[in-house]
């Protein structure tokens, strides 16, 4: 094996942790969005659990994030609870952030 075929193997293994991670960290960011909203609209315990479960579980439903945004803010709508697409777009950004974190520290 040549030095350019070790180097091109060690390209992809990053890559291939790097997708590894930010996949990670997606869903730990779906689900503390969802423990957000759950306690927002005054779920505690197992049903904020379960809240969160399905919060993660909606990101399958289509690409991006789009998804999740609409369940989270439709339900936060739904429940009576006053925020605004905006605001729910700002909290994930700010979970995905410490998501991230967590996953590189292996938290």
């Amino acid at each position: 094996m040549t030095t350019f075929d070790n180097r091109e193997r060690g390209f992809e293994n990053k890559f291939a942790l790097e997708q590894e991670q930010e996949f990670k960290a997606g869903a730990r960011r779906n689900r503390l969005l969802g423990l957000w909203a759950a306690g927002l609209m005054g779920l505690q315990d197992a049903h904020a659990t379960d809240y969160a479960q399905a919060v993660v579980k909606s990101d399958f439903e289509l690409p991006g994030d789009e998804d999740v945004l609409r369940k989270v803010f439709e339900d936060l709508k739904g429940s009576g609870v006053g925020v605004t697409e905006a605001e729910v777009m700002r909290k994930m950004s700010e979970l995905l952030a410490l998501a991230r974190e967590q996953v590189r520290n292996g938290e």
